[in-house]
């Protein structure tokens, strides 16, 4: 016999009231069934209670370690069930805990370390090295610990209690930023869990799902969603350290998963792999993540019935999605989402013009946001945490327009992100490393349409007087200081760039130019 469906805000109601800190939120659901499965990774299999006491043993060692309330303790790797634990463990703590990508380069990574100045580095085997090197160019002396059992083995003292506040931070994920350099968006206890229990509404998430989480746990997505959202409904999280598009559909069967997030450039994968690596047996029957213009794809040939869409930033997770069951208008991003609690405020949005003026339906602005699930703070950026808030409204930097119904729809961004393969570059960022070589006089990176959806990287650049250094060479600069997705698919040599009066590039202009040339003939 069949389960009954519940409502989102009947999931919520089995188990009891909660504080908003993460360890009483746990604690709740374990009392309601300690047994039941929580945690699924590399083929074991951990239940609540078992998840719950793995991550206190840890939070015993990295207060064995000196690590207090308030320090960042910095989680280095692929995706594993050590990322869930220390999680925990930080929450558990009162430390706030800070997953870093494990792609970056030394430069990269010391640059994190030296903005966090963590009091604690936990690194997967392989990046023992790299991390050293960026502990000793960013003069960091934190210990620094293998992410493996032998972390726990020997704990054997109890967790010292700690008072902890809804509103204290939980743990902090570093985005690109305009400015050139990643900046560290600080979240809250109660930030993370309700947006998780947010995700129960977005997805009608039931108690008996099993979450497939194939996207980084350096990011939102994967953390907000897919973790926190599973943590709400009481649902099994199975963790996979990558995504593999060969191996997806068999992950998918052999985990019986009934829910998945993924990005654009996962979808795309998916829908150009082999038909013989497609198992029309699998049972995932709710996807997130998915643009509305791949809905009747994925759903046709995966089979997936709601695969739903949403908007959201690293700062204000989870704000317009895909109302569940109903099919968006063509190029909608959906509706202001809402908490399954009618009780509880949520998020308000305004499109404004330039002024912070209200504009009608139909026209477009700046998207402004109000929300309960907001950061508390860019990290030690007080100036850029400021600028980013009118009278508590988060200005998102994105163009933006509503329709009579309540439906968004996105137009352009106003700050130099560059989107690709599902995560943020700063355009900034990408033009700082090639002004550092020698030979450049004037970088300027922009986004273009990407062959998997979202964004490729192109560089237009000026060379100095006399130098004679090639688009490959250039690459191969920025593949030695950047991470490999901030590495530009295109690299143009060009005699002027448009330029505004105090000589900076008008980038406005630069990609009306490249976007109405033969620009992948670039280099």
């Amino acid at each position: 016999m069949n389960k009954p469906i519940l409502t989102p805000l009947e999931v919520l109601q089995l188990f009891p009231p909660h504080d908003l800190t993460l360890g009483y939120f746990l604690d709740v659901r374990v009392e309601v069934d300690p047994d039941k499965a929580m945690l699924i990774f590399a083929e074991r299999t951990w239940s609540r209670a078992e998840v719950l006491a793995e991550s206190r043993r840890l939070a015993a060692r990295l207060q064995g370690e000196g690590v207090k309330k308030g320090d960042r303790v910095i989680v280095a790797g692929r995706n594993s069930a050590w990322h869930v634990f220390a999680l925990i463990a930080c929450g558990l703590t009162g430390a706030i805990f800070v997953p870093v990508n494990p792609q970056l380069t030394v430069g990269e990574l010391g640059y994190i370390l030296g903005n966090a100045r963590p009091a604690l580095v936990l690194c997967a085997d392989e990046l023992q090295e790299i991390c050293a090197q960026a502990m000793q160019e960013s003069c960091q002396t934190a210990p620094l610990l293998t992410l493996n059992d032998a972390l726990v083995e020997a704990v054997d003292t109890p967790l010292a209690a700690v008072a902890i506040a809804a509103t204290d931070p939980l743990l902090m994920i570093y985005t690109s930023g305009t400015t050139g350099f990643p900046k560290g968006v600080l979240h809250s206890h109660q930030s993370f869990i309700l947006a998780g229990e947010a995700f129960i509404g977005r997805m009608h998430l039931q108690p008996d799902e099993r979450m497939l989480l194939i996207l980084p746990m350096f990011h939102i997505n994967a953390l907000f969603y897919s973790v926190s959202g599973a943590f709400a409904a009481g649902a099994t999280l199975i963790v996979e350290e990558r995504f593999s598009a060969s191996r997806f559909w068999n992950v998918a069967v052999r985990h019986r998963a009934t829910q998945v997030n993924m990005i654009e450039a996962v979808v795309s994968i998916l829908l150009t792999r082999p038909e013989e690596e497609y198992r029309p047996e699998h049972t995932i029957r709710k996807a997130y993540g998915i643009r509305q213009a791949m809905v009747e794809r994925v759903q046709k040939k995966f089979g997936i019935t709601h695969a739903i869409g949403g908007y959201g930033m690293t700062e204000i997770p989870g704000v317009i999605s895909t109302p569940f069951g109903m099919v968006a208008p063509v190029g909608s991003m959906g509706q202001l989402c809402a908490h399954p609690d009618p009780a509880r405020d949520w998020a308000e949005c305004r499109v404004v013009d330039d002024d912070g003026a209200d504009l009608p339906d139909g026209e477009i602005g700046e998207l402004w946001v109000k929300t309960p699930v907001r950061m508390l703070e860019y990290f030690g950026d007080p100036e850029q945490t400021a600028a980013s808030f009118s009278d508590g409204w988060f200005r998102t930097g994105d163009l933006v327009r509503r329709d009579q119904e309540g439906n968004f729809f996105f137009s352009a961004r106003k700050k130099d992100i560059i989107r690709v393969r599902g995560e943020n570059v700063s355009g900034a960022e990408v033009d700082r490393v090639l002004l550092q070589h020698p030979d450049v006089e004037i970088a300027a990176a922009i986004g273009v349409p990407g062959a998997m959806g979202d964004e490729d990287i192109f560089a237009a650049v000026k060379l100095r007087d006399g130098a004679e250094v090639t688009p490959d060479d250039l690459k191969d600069w920025c593949g030695k200081h950047l991470a490999a997705i901030k590495v530009p698919s295109y690299v143009a040599l060009m005699n002027e760039l448009p330029l505004t009066p105090t000589h900076k590039v008008q980038k406005v202009k630069l990609k009306e130019q490249v976007l109405n040339s033969d620009y992948r003939k670039a280099g």
